[in-house]
């Protein structure tokens, strides 16, 4: 029986690597995480490109899971979902332990030669 895996595993972490593959996807991310909900306009208002091209960011940053879009009459807000930030980095995981062992290793080897 194969072990479940996580939404990232399933395929999803493609769309979200992808989204986050972007500057402007990951400045809008820390727009988002830094000022909160904030409407398409003001989100825009930070980036030196056409409203479509922009639109088009928003598009990839919401089928990743990334951001969820709000109506509120005729402005469109967005919030962050850091959800799948989440799942990413449970990814990650192992390999930032594998990193940390290397590191403490190559600690080691270093004070054994300032010790000679």
């Amino acid at each position: 029986m194969t072990p479940r895996r996580s939404s990232v595993a399933d395929g999803t972490e493609d769309q979200v690597f992808a989204a986050l593959a972007s500057p402007v996807r990951r400045d809008v991310l820390r727009l988002l995480r830094e000022g909160g909900p904030q409407p398409v306009q003001e989100l825009a208002a930070h980036f030196d490109m056409a409203r479509p091209s922009f639109s088009e960011h928003l598009r990839v940053l919401r089928e990743a899971g990334l951001v969820s879009e709000r109506k509120d009459g005729r402005q469109r807000f967005y919030r962050l979902d850091a959800v799948p930030l989440a799942e990413v980095q449970d990814w990650l995981h192992p390999y930032e332990r594998f990193w940390r062992e290397r590191m403490a290793e190559l600690g080691k080897v270093l004070d054994n030669l300032e010790d000679e």
